[in-house]
């Protein structure tokens, strides 16, 4: 009797066990320092104790690199502010430096600005899997002569990463860094948290109210990602905006045919890109001190979403493959919006981040994430002539294989189902290359206690990050007081509000 006694009480004990080692992690004591001289003062940086594998909580720790700017008013201070600006892969130990000007003193006075590095990512147990250039190439055009090479390709990526970091590789996953977040949370002696997240950002938002419902304050998910299309169908989702976003472009440059003289009807203009296209497939055409092939001209389908930007380009392209000098440097996006937190952290936080870490992070979470990558290289062909059909800019770029197909099943942990009615504000530019409005729309049905502000006529991927916008004050209002708006909200892209936003 006693030894079944013993042998019943074994999993409640180390369950038990397993808790009070988790729980352990929250009340680590932080000690903050300079971020590093080159640094703004208000920045402080810290490292936080977390499990390698949540499920043995007390087996192997990783630190996070974590920074903060503090609330500039103690007596009005509401809480902390986490922030993601992105990726997956990307830096955020700068972000609250970075997002600090773009945020109005009514936000700044009430919030502790946090960012973090998350593992595997910058100063937090950077990944590595010494991939080529090639190799880090994340869209390779499909061509049946070509296609074996691409799938020696997708599977060298696979192998390096588990040869390289297969101690690490399993657990860097959205879910994993949201447990992250709530340990974060806890050793900073908060009982609820707000966030901010950009493009990826908004998916690991959207994954820890899922997860951890009770702790999220306020949500604010800026240029969001549908999370059913996690994640194979993101790439899917963006042949599909590119596709949209051309088909207005065409109409714009034929209305000013007398300035590009690319057609004057949407037809014409489309007609002249494709002899473009063709002609560089036969001989590659040199600008700006690029070699461009075809391939290579329709990879940079995202900056159809800036008809001003791209045009001018496309002339000099033509003009180049013609034979006659191009006359212009133009390129197709003179100011991409850069991610707030895209720098990585110095000073006392200075590990050595190998140079593919952001493509070695983005196959971790992409592949790590979620079952439904399928396994036969045969479905990624079918699938890149079915969608270069479909969507002649993109779709094979973005259906042909991936290491995907390749990573071990082992890494797996089941995808997140996001479908709560927590409150959370989304804000999204209409045409926005890489979180198209669908993917957004796609996350509003998945929150659905969010509202969404939707920037008529706003282009490019960010709007927060990227500056005064009509949605700013839709923001600060629910930021300061935790109010969302009565229904969705749409503003236009030229109701820029005067002055900067801090």
């Amino acid at each position: 009797m006693t030894t079944v006694l013993a042998a019943s009480l074994a999993p409640a004990t180390a369950f038990a066990a397993e808790e009070e080692a988790l729980q352990g992690y929250g009340r680590q004591q932080l000690r903050w320092q300079s971020c590093g001289a080159d640094r703004p003062a208000s920045l402080e940086c810290t490292k936080v104790r977390v499990p390698l594998d949540y499920s043995d909580a007390g087996g192997r720790t990783i630190d996070l690199a974590v920074s903060r700017v503090k609330a500039a008013s103690a007596a009005k201070r509401h809480g902390v502010l986490l922030m993601n600006p992105g990726g997956p892969g990307s830096p955020g130990l700068t972000m609250p430096a970075e997002m600090e000007p773009l945020l109005p003193a009514q936000v700044r006075e009430r919030f502790d600005l946090i960012g973090f590095d998350p593992r595997g990512v910058g100063q937090s147990s950077p990944l590595g899997c010494e991939l080529t250039a090639d190799e880090q190439t994340f869209q390779h055009p499909y061509a049946d002569q070509t296609f074996a090479q691409d799938v020696a390709r997708a599977r060298a990526v696979a192998d390096k990463c588990w040869a390289k970091a297969g101690d690490l590789l399993p657990h860097v996953t959205t879910r994993n860094t949201a447990r992250d977040m709530d340990v974060v949370r806890a050793a900073l002696g908060e009982r609820r948290i707000s966030y901010f997240g950009y493009s990826y950002g908004t998916y690991l938002g959207a994954v820890y109210t899922q997860m951890f419902p009770r702790r999220a304050d306020r949500f604010v998910l800026d240029s969001a990602l549908d999370p059913t299309l996690a994640w194979r169908g993101l790439f899917q989702g963006w042949s599909e905006g590119a596709e949209l976003a051309f088909t207005r472009w065409t109409q714009w440059a034929a209305e000013r045919d007398t300035t590009y003289g690319l057609g004057t009807t949407p037809a014409q203009v489309r007609a002249a890109y494709w002899d473009l296209i063709a002609s560089a497939d036969r001989t590659p055409v040199q600008i700006s001190g690029e070699l461009l092939s075809g391939d290579a001209i329709r990879a940079r389908y995202a900056d159809f979403v800036r008809p001003e930007a791209v045009t001018p380009w496309i002339v000099a392209l033509r003009t180049a493959a013609a034979g006659t000098p191009a006359g212009t440097t133009a390129t197709a996006d003179p100011a991409p919006v850069r991610p707030a937190g895209a720098g990585a952290g110095t000073g006392a936080f200075d590990a050595q981040v190998p140079a593919d870490n952001m493509s070695a992070v983005v196959w971790a979470v992409f592949c790590g994430d979620t079952r439904n990558w399928p396994r036969d290289p045969e479905q990624y062909r079918r699938d890149a002539v079915r969608d270069k059909a479909r969507y002649p800019l993109a779709g094979d770029l973005d259906a042909n294989i991936k290491p995907c197909a390749f990573w071990k099943s082992a890494a797996r942990e089941p995808a997140t189902g996001v479908s709560n009615d927590l409150n959370a504000l989304i804000v999204q530019n209409q045409w926005d290359p890489q979180a198209t409005l669908a993917m957004a729309q796609g996350m509003r049905r998945a929150l659905r206690g969010a509202r969404m502000v939707t920037v008529a006529g706003g282009e490019g991927h960010g709007v927060v990050v990227a500056g005064p916008s009509c949605a700013d004050a839709t923001v600060t209002r629910y930021l300061t007081t935790g109010r969302l708006p009565a229904k969705d909200l749409t503003c236009d892209s030229q109701d820029v509000p005067s002055g900067s936003s801090g």
